[in-house]
């Protein structure tokens, strides 16, 4: 097993990303720790992780709220000891509008869960990961950091924050055997792309199925992709398979060639 009593933190560990990564650690004998706002969805995940024999823990947390995030932490450590692994995927869609047309509490609010979030929980865990000269924090970012999506300022620029955080933070903490990488997805197929994908179509005026069909047609493999493709490329980022890798973005698309969709919003 890769990662066998490894302690792991996956935030947003509920549903979607996060929870095709929990049970994905689990099933190579980490020790998980699921977080989110939602705790029934974590408690869904904890149990189905204790049903296979391993051990889990879910708490609800506010990944933004500082405090909550502390007591998150420090949960873990009193039940666990230590922390091996951090994955930083607790986010949000966030709005799907003009720029001109943005609410300030919008703007705040996605940078608050999708990227402020991740700079509490990483704070956090470093504390006892230094220490201990050992740890690995994986920032799940995603396409929008590389290639920016129309409507979607806050949330392009959450992501691509992610990934400048990741770059600062391997430098940072490098010397104490920290690795720090990032994984930034194409569109999941799933719930919350039917809704990205809902909102976009009124914005611009066009049907549902035109802007699915120009986003799959702009994907090399011609579709959205599974959950459970972004949680193995995790486990490996996380065990010592990729000791040497640190600092970087491995981009789990489909090999997405371009996200700008044909029709874009008047201006």
């Amino acid at each position: 097993m890769r990662l066998k009593d490894k302690v792991a933190i996956v935030t947003g560990g509920g549903v979607g990303i996060g929870k095709a990564i929990a049970l994905a650690f689990a099933s190579e004998g980490a020790v998980v720790v699921v977080a989110s706002r939602n705790l029934t969805n974590l408690e869904n995940v904890a149990n189905e992780i204790k049903r296979k024999g391993r051990r889990a823990t879910a708490i609800k947390t506010d990944v933004s709220d500082e405090n909550q995030v502390q007591k998150m932490v420090s949960r873990t450590l009193s039940e666990y000891g230590k922390i091996d692994i951090l994955v930083n995927n607790s986010g949000i869609g966030g709005p799907t509008a003009r720029v001109v047309d943005l609410e300030l509490d919008d703007w705040n609010k996605t940078l608050a869960v999708d990227l402020t979030g991740a700079m509490l929980c990483s704070r956090e865990v470093l504390k006892d990961m230094i220490p201990r000269q050992s740890g690995n924090i994986i920032n799940i970012s995603s396409r929008a950091g590389k290639y920016s999506l129309v409507l979607r300022s806050p949330y392009t620029v959450a992501k691509l924050g992610l990934i400048g955080f990741t770059e600062t933070m391997a430098m940072e903490v490098g010397k104490y055997n920290i690795r720090v990488n990032c994984i930034a997805p194409g569109a999941v197929g799933g719930e919350r792309t039917d809704n990205i994908i809902k909102a976009t179509s009124k914005a611009l005026g066009v049907t549902f199925q035109e802007v699915t069909r120009q986003m799959t047609d702009r994907i090399s493999l011609r579709r959205f992709i599974a959950a459970e493709e972004v949680a193995w490329p995790a486990v490996f980022l996380a065990s010592d398979e990729s000791s040497a890798i640190t600092g970087q973005t491995l981009i789990v698309d489909g090999g997405t060639i371009c996200l700008a969709l044909q029709y874009t919003p008047q201006v």
